[in-house]
């Protein structure tokens, strides 16, 4: 897969033993790293979509430590080089990744199958309560390439 200019994704490493298992979810020495703002947790219910949305000074480091969420992203920056182009990416415990997402970038997340999904996200700034850095649109908006719905087949 061809990645949106800026994306980057780091396979996660579950190291298990005798009493249960450890993953490192973001370290500074990674290449992904930008700068630390604060981190989250956040979850999506079964047939809950939560789209589109970018940040103008945020980039989002996104890992999903419950479930299995399905992200999508999208590029419509005037001035980079792969406007238009559309990512998804399955992440969970089946898929440990980290998927850094620019600023400017469309994004949103649903959780796939029957089970919840928990997602930590590590912006590079903290949440402001007064001025949000969320710039929305629906999860059915007609001017982003992609439909959220189960492809059978």
């Amino acid at each position: 897969m061809d990645y949106i200019s800026g994306v980057k994704v780091h396979r996660l490493r579950l190291i298990p033993d005798d009493r249960g298992w450890l993953m490192e979810l973001l370290r500074s020495d990674w290449e992904e790293f930008e700068k630390f703002g604060q981190a989250y947790a956040t979850t999506c219910y079964p047939g809950v979509i939560k789209a589109w949305h970018y940040h103008k000074l945020q980039t989002d480091h996104f890992t999903c430590v419950s479930g299995l969420a399905k992200l999508a992203l999208y590029d419509s920056r005037d001035d980079s080089p792969t406007k238009g182009l559309v990512n998804e990416f399955y992440l969970g415990t089946l898929n440990p990744i980290l998927v850094k997402i620019p600023r400017n970038v469309y994004h949103g997340f649903t959780a796939t199958g029957n089970e919840m999904a928990i997602i930590v996200n590590f912006p590079t700034h903290l949440y402001n309560y007064e001025k949000p850095d969320e710039y929305r649109l629906p999860y059915d908006d007609l001017s982003i390439p992609y439909k959220w719905e189960v492809k059978m087949g």
